[in-house]
């Protein structure tokens, strides 16, 4: 386990690879932390060096107190990236994760060469929506919610007691921390970035599951539509979390796009 201090918070994270190999970076969803990128590391090989993190409020980073922001969560990225002395990468979001690359991207356009969107979005949901989830998750805990929450992430397939993964993802996303999932909830509520994305110009692969609950397709391929040339493709038989559900054929996407993209 490998931990840093960058922009006053402790964060967990896993630098893998060689330094001189292209640089991949992963950043989570909500509720979740790195280890959702488990396969799809190993489908990918030893082709890239490879970053991932616990986002403040999740898995064994530290949980400063609610709310957050996205400025929040991308200058923590970005000050870890400063903190591990990289200068160029490819970043790959899920969900609030994406909105986080998307912030960077804009942020640091010599630092994001490419990015790949996953199951997210320019903007997400609605000011009520997170108004009540914050509220349900501060007065009755995220064990609550969890139903209504797998219900969007997985697909019925997946979604099963006698699925020891669908468990063990549930108790991910129970035991992330009250004040990180509200917080960042509250980040999201309050993040529109529509002009931003609408301005950058960068090599970009959006992807979605046809059964996400969250972010639909039709709502990621808005977010592609923004930006000039962006590919945009749905993955069969995935829900929110393509990267557990479906992870070779996620590779299968990135390996294609990363083909096209330079690091330097």
């Amino acid at each position: 386990m490998t931990f840093a201090r960058v922009n006053g918070v402790v964060l967990h994270f896993e630098d893998r690879g060689e330094k001189a190999m292209p640089t991949l970076v992963f950043a989570n969803s909500l509720g979740t932390d790195f280890r959702i990128w488990d396969a799809v590391l190993s489908l990918l090989g030893n082709r890239f060096r490879f970053i991932r993190y616990d986002k403040r409020g999740h898995g064994l980073s530290e949980a400063t107190p609610a709310p957050y922001t996205l400025d929040d969560h991308v200058s923590d990225l970005e000050s870890l990236l400063e903190h591990l002395g990289v200068t160029s990468c490819a970043v790959v979001g899920l969900s609030v994760g994406g909105m986080i690359s998307q912030g960077l991207a804009a942020r640091r356009p010599d630092l994001v060469k490419a990015m790949i969107l996953m199951d997210t979005a320019h903007r997400i949901g609605t000011a009520e929506m997170w108004n009540q989830r914050i509220e349900g998750v501060v007065r009755n805990g995220i064990a609550s919610l969890a139903d209504g929450i797998m219900l969007r992430w997985f697909t019925p397939a997946y979604r099963t007691p006698e699925n020891p993964d669908f468990v063990g993802y549930t108790a991910m996303l129970t035991r992330t921390t009250v004040d990180g999932y509200a917080g960042t909830c509250a980040a999201l509520r309050d993040a529109d970035l529509t002009e931003s994305t609408k301005a950058l110009k960068l090599p970009v692969l959006a992807m979605v599951g046809d059964q996400d609950g969250s972010t639909p397709p039709e709502l990621v391929r808005s977010t592609a539509d923004l930006i000039r040339g962006a590919e945009f493709r749905i993955i069969p038989d995935a829900g929110h979390l393509p990267c557990i559900e479906q992870p070779q054929a996620v590779v299968n996407l990135m390996s294609n796009f990363l083909k096209q993209v330079r690091f330097s």
